[in-house]
């Protein structure tokens, strides 16, 4: 018993001994060389929002200067951004386009993908090619046709639109989707049939729980392209304010402010990034997952 126990308590003492310093530095420099591309690109990537942060905490003066730091810090630069214009309304426009956006993208485009995807149809691969001779087309070619039916339509100065089309379907989301569930086993839906589903119920019940992730994504994409998207609310909306969604506010700013004021600019443009990259930093596993 005694012969048994003496050397496991020496492979646990063994176990808890600490590392020597020399050796912890050691793995910690391996570590930095092997990662250091990745280490490089990140610092790359972080220096201009450390700028942007650094210079929304200044005075106006001081970002006009060669200082780097903020020398005091001007937390009131935020308020100062509420005050000068209506940041709160323009969040909502933002919201409201891009939430609206993401949920027509969503719901139109997943019955599209799946009937492309696993139904058997006369005409299907004539209606794919169609759908991808869309997406050929830039948009500077049907802007101004687009342009002259919301104009006929009454939509123009409103948020109609950026997104009533949307719930007619978005060619690059429909081909996501259909390349994501041709992987999936057509077995599946071939057993719902034999146990009397119908086409809806396969679709509602093994499709879209399957698919998911590559769902999270697309409607991930469909947000963040409205979030930042300026050329579209500055054509059908810029000429009515009370319309005007973040993006052609902060373009607006400046006028607003007779003068370029570039602490409340970046202060400004760091409250419009800063709900998307908390989305993006919840979001991202399953964004992984779907691309």
């Amino acid at each position: 018993m005694s012969a048994t126990t003496a050397p496991r308590g020496a492979a646990a003492a063994g176990a808890r001994r600490p590392v020597p310093a020399r050796i912890r530095r050691r793995k910690l420099l391996l570590s930095v060389a092997n990662h250091s591309v990745a280490i490089a690109l990140s610092i790359a990537f972080l220096l201009p929002f450390v700028f942007i942060l650094a210079t929304s905490l200044m005075t106006n003066q001081q970002a006009l200067s060669p200082d780097i730091w903020p020398r005091p810090f001007v937390w009131s630069n935020y308020k100062t951004v509420f005050e000068s214009f209506p940041f709160v309304r323009y969040t909502l426009n933002t919201v409201t386009y891009a939430g609206l956006a993401t949920v027509g993208v969503v719901l139109s485009c997943v019955p599209v993908a799946y009937a492309l995807s696993r139904l058997q149809w006369r005409g299907r691969q004539a209606a794919f090619l169609l759908v991808l001779s869309t997406l050929m087309l830039p948009p500077q070619v049907t802007i101004v046709p687009l342009y002259v039916v919301f104009v006929r339509l009454g939509w123009i100065g409103s948020l109609k639109p950026l997104i009533i089309p949307l719930f007619f379907g978005d060619a690059f989301t429909i081909f996501l989707l259909r390349q994501f569930f041709l992987t999936i086993p057509q077995e599946l839906s071939d057993a719902a049939r034999v146990d009397g589903a119908s086409e809806l119920q396969i679709l509602l019940r093994v499709i879209v729980p399957l698919a998911k992730p590559a769902i999270a994504a697309v409607a991930l994409f469909q947000f963040l392209y409205s979030w930042n998207d300026f050329f579209s609310p500055l054509l059908y909306a810029g000429n009515n304010p009370d319309s005007w969604t973040l993006a052609v506010a902060l373009q607006q700013f400046t006028t607003l402010s007779r003068g370029v004021l570039w602490n409340l600019q970046m202060a400004a443009s760091l409250l419009f990034m800063l709900p998307v990259i908390v989305i993006f930093f919840f979001a991202q596993k399953v964004f992984v997952e779907g691309v």
